[in-house]
């Protein structure tokens, strides 16, 4: 069972190729940033085991903060491209498919960019232009595309088919709902191996293993470092201008298409070592977690985002942020501020221009008006973004998962009417 993969390539621009790219990449489009799924360049609708992907520009506007609080760090960094996937199936399986379905497409999108010049090889120039993200999140591991599909087909023909039966009891539309879904076989769901179990455990062991083998090193330097780190936080500059009512447009224009949102952001982090490597660490427990504590329908009590990613570039002077969720961008922003602030704190104080913590998880988001402006001061906009399943949100996959499920047990009373209820 290969469950999820994402797949992150980015390649730096030539100079003044820029505008010419964004022009070819609108015409993939159907609406405003949302991707036609059989557009010429790259039919995303052809590939059946992409959740969602995007072209995206990272053309970062934070970049002059660096002069003006952080002059140590390069004054200037790569204009580059990438293209986001999350997928089922492996990585490698997506890249061939992708080769194999577009190849004319990809390249006249990639001849943008400095390194390109027409590889005889298309596979081998993405595989070496691929980054794998420090941390990646999946709403539910293992479901799959084929799945989400069967399962909202399911409930359409279900739903149909209780409302042709408004007199039925509870008891006698249970039966009338069996005999229904028996004409729509579904294609099982896959059983992990005992091989893959068994590293299910490995890899859920590597968090407390490392805690154990480092705490001779870390539990000495706690002090030090809890000290450095309230020092930092005392000391590093906030940097929340207000928001820009030209670009607050230009990003609302690209949103709002469907249930569903994309997000992009990037930003520098804060420079020197001991900021590098909290990031790193924080990001690499965030992954570690995704994996195993919040696989099935949340991150903390947000229950809303289908991806996201967190990826290092420039010698991870830099952090680009995507995600995917349901809802407004308002709504997406409140919701992380009032029931996980202090995930946000963990995850984006590393940032430059962050607004204040205290002790790494207090404050920070929960200053509101900084936090929104330091968000919209970091998003860029997605040029090409595409969602397999318009129209779907989170909760209809966990429904529409819940009615397979109930066909399956033999439910009475309350719980009967429970379900019926959901469909």
């Amino acid at each position: 069972m290969a469950g999820q993969s994402q797949i992150f390539i980015a390649a730096p621009i030539r100079i003044g190729a820029a505008e010419a790219l964004a022009a070819l990449l609108e015409t993939m489009n159907a609406a405003p940033g949302t991707a036609d799924p059989a557009n010429a360049l790259l039919p995303f609708g052809r590939i059946p085991t992409i959740h969602v992907a995007r072209f995206v520009i990272l053309d970062d506007p934070s970049l002059p903060d660096r002069q003006q609080i952080a002059p140590q760090l390069p004054a200037t960094e790569p204009l580059r491209l990438a293209f986001i996937a999350d997928c089922d199936g492996t990585a490698d399986d997506l890249l061939r498919t992708l080769v194999q379905l577009a190849t004319p497409g990809l390249q006249q999108i990639f001849s943008h960019c400095s390194d390109f010049n027409a590889p005889a090889d298309l596979l081998a120039w993405l595989h070496a232009h691929r980054i794998v993200s420090a941390a990646t999140y999946a709403n539910w591991r293992g479901r799959s595309m084929t799945q989400v599909r069967e399962e909202a087909t399911l409930h359409t023909m279900l739903r149909q088919t209780r409302l042709a039966h408004p007199e039925a009891s509870p008891e006698q539309l249970r039966d009338i709902l069996l005999t229904a879904a028996r004409s729509f076989p579904l294609t099982p769901l896959p059983v992990p191996a005992f091989a893959e179990k068994l590293a299910e455990i490995r890899d859920f062991l590597l968090l407390p293993l490392y805690a154990l083998l480092l705490s001779p090193l870390l539990i000495p330097a706690l002090p030090f470092l809890i000290l450095l780190l309230r020092w930092r936080e005392t000391h590093d500059p906030v940097l929340a201008p207000v928001p820009s009512i030209a670009r607050n447009k230009l990003l609302s224009s690209i949103e709002d298409h469907d249930v569903t949102n994309q997000y992009s952001a990037i930003g520098s982090l804060k420079p020197g070592l001991f900021r590098r490597w909290l990031t790193v660490a924080v990001l690499w427990i965030i992954n570690w977690a995704g994996r195993h504590l919040y696989s099935t329908g949340r991150l903390g009590r947000v229950n809303t985002i289908h991806f996201a990613s967190w990826t290092f570039l420039d010698d991870k002077r830099r952090l680009f942020f995507g995600s995917n969720y349901d809802g407004s961008r308002e709504a997406y922003n409140d919701d992380f501020i009032n029931k996980v602030a202090f995930g946000l704190n963990v995850s984006f104080s590393n940032g430059l221009g962050y607004p204040q913590t205290n002790w790494l998880i207090l404050d920070g988001a929960r200053h509101e008006q900084d936090f929104k402006r330091y968000l919209f001061h970091h998003q860029i906009p997605t040029q090409v973004w595409y969602k397999a399943v318009p129209g779907l949100t989170t909760y209809d996959f966990a429904r529409n998962t819940r009615i397979r499920q109930g066909l399956t047990k033999n439910l009475t009373g309350s719980a009967l009417k429970a379900w019926i209820a959901e469909i």
